[in-house]
């Protein structure tokens, strides 16, 4: 008879532990452990809120709880060994290909801030805030100076 209470107690404990696992699973948020990544994550064209021409790829890749984003190549016929001439500090005379643009940003609400974001061409920094649109098709990238609304939107496109 010692038989059935052992089995009770085990299928209890069972029970408790996936009950658990499951909590666990479906508090995870996005880019958190069994989620997957973020859709923000991957390689984007960017586009010149300007011009409207492609401009060159950045690699964006979640380091942690921080996205960042990395130029990863630019387009054809630029020079692949270009210069941050106007950048400062340790960025100043750096390739700005494999050069790091995008840094710091965490996750809040639905979009992603708290962060800065390089101009490579000016050699300017400015606080952002990210966010994929169009089903992660898109990426809303705004860089502002102050308030957000002292700033400039580039659309980027999914590259792969």
């Amino acid at each position: 008879m010692r038989v059935l209470p052992r089995l009770l107690l085990r299928a209890l404990w069972c029970t408790a532990a996936l009950s658990a696992l499951a909590a666990t699973a479906a508090a995870a948020g996005p880019g958190e452990a069994g989620a997957g990544p973020p859709p923000e994550v991957g390689l984007w064209q960017t586009i010149s809120d300007k011009t409207g021409k492609p401009e060159g790829y950045i690699r964006i890749s979640l380091v942690g709880d921080e996205l960042r984003g990395v130029i990863e190549r630019g387009m054809p016929g630029d020079d692949p060994n270009e210069l941050c001439t106007k950048c400062s500090g340790e960025r100043k005379n750096q390739k700005k290909i494999g050069m790091t643009i995008l840094t710091g940003m965490h996750r809040q609400d639905d979009h992603w801030g708290g962060g800065e974001i390089l101009d490579p061409d000016n050699g300017s920094t400015y606080r952002c805030r990210i966010k994929a649109v169009d089903s992660g098709r898109k990426l809303e990238v705004r860089g502002y100076i102050g308030f957000s609304l002292l700033g400039r939107t580039q659309t980027w496109v999914r590259a792969e």
